[in-house]
């Protein structure tokens, strides 16, 4: 873990005695767009760009999920880091570390070093790092190439889908971090709080409707489920989020297996670098490195959620 200063790598965690112990997450300061007309300066092309991604990472794995359902697996081609992040952050495949070529973009660039990044191969810059704004990207600009028929972000539901993405960031894709990296227990408490107050007002929604906003499965499922699905392997022990696990909420857990069955969306799960990653990563939450074994989840079990409200009982953990 570290961070560029002015061009330079430090390998500093994160400064929480100056937020009462509690941790902080910085904003993304790539933000430019690719556009379909090109009018942004980033014209959609296949075999332009491409996503530097941790399996890893719940963030980085919305912009796979969006590839997959829009079908752009031959347009935008993916570079996958190493899932140990340690002194020089995250490692691309060729051994470099990715502050190279955010050095590359930016030499006097000051701030975290992330992923996704969507890079772009031909002017040898990085386009955006900020997920959000990735995957509006992958979901519309790119649609000369891949499925136009999907459309995760469909404008009558972009008031009802930020409304939701707001709420669901700050309690629950961010509330897990904002508990395990916490410094205080006052800190760890009111993130702890606020999440599973979030968990239990989301299974709630539920139970009623098929996905957050009805019977349409938009940008908002795929936010939520990254976190979801790593709940129970890493949130749940190691950042301390353990009043439930996932498989214990009635309506959640259907969600999570019906979303992972989709078709393209299990292809982009590697559990194996999700555990190595936050339990070899994480030195000051889990100083000897050691991965747990478990647990053993089916995500392909049957989801039972043909009918609204009706969960297969025969669908167990």
């Amino acid at each position: 873990m570290g961070m560029l200063d002015n061009g330079v790598w430090r390998d500093v965690w994160y400064d929480t005695k100056k937020t009462g112990g509690r941790f902080v997450r910085e904003s993304a300061q790539f933000r430019n767009q690719v556009t379909a007309d090109g009018a942004s300066g980033f014209p959609a092309a296949p075999g332009r760009y491409r996503l530097i991604v941790s399996y890893a990472c719940p963030w980085a794995h919305r912009t796979l999920i969006f590839r997959a359902l829009k079908r752009l697996e031959e347009v935008i081609a993916v570079t996958v880091v190493d899932p140990l992040m340690a002194e020089r952050g995250w490692i691309l495949p060729d051994g470099r570390p990715l502050y190279e070529l955010y050095r590359q973009a930016k030499p006097d660039y000051t701030g975290r070093v992330t992923v996704p990044t969507l890079w772009d191969d031909e002017r040898g810059t990085i386009v955006a790092n900020d997920s959000a704004d990735i995957i509006r990207m992958l979901n519309r600009a790119w649609d000369a190439w891949g499925d136009a028929g999907v459309d995760l972000c469909p404008e009558a539901l972009l008031p009802a889908i930020d409304e939701i993405n707001a709420f669901v960031y700050e309690r629950v894709n961010n509330g897990v971090y904002r508990a395990g990296f916490a410094t205080e227990q006052t800190a760890y408490e009111e993130a702890y709080d606020s999440l599973f107050a979030a968990l239990d007002d989301l299974d709630g929604r539920l139970s009623h409707d098929r996905y957050l906003l009805g019977e349409r499965l938009t940008e908002a499922d795929v936010r939520l489920f990254t976190t979801l699905l790593r709940f129970d392997a890493v949130y749940y022990g190691h950042f301390k989020c353990n009043k439930r696990r996932i498989v214990d909420y009635p309506n959640l857990w259907p969600y999570v297996r019906e979303i992972y069955q989709l078709p393209g969306v299990a292809q982009t799960v590697h559990f194996d670098h999700i555990k190595a990653h936050y339990y070899r990563s994480h030195k000051t939450i889990n100083p000897n490195g050691i991965v747990p074994k478990g647990p053993d989840t089916d995500f392909a079990l049957p989801h039972g959620r043909d009918l609204l409200g009706t969960i297969d009982e025969s669908s167990g953990y």
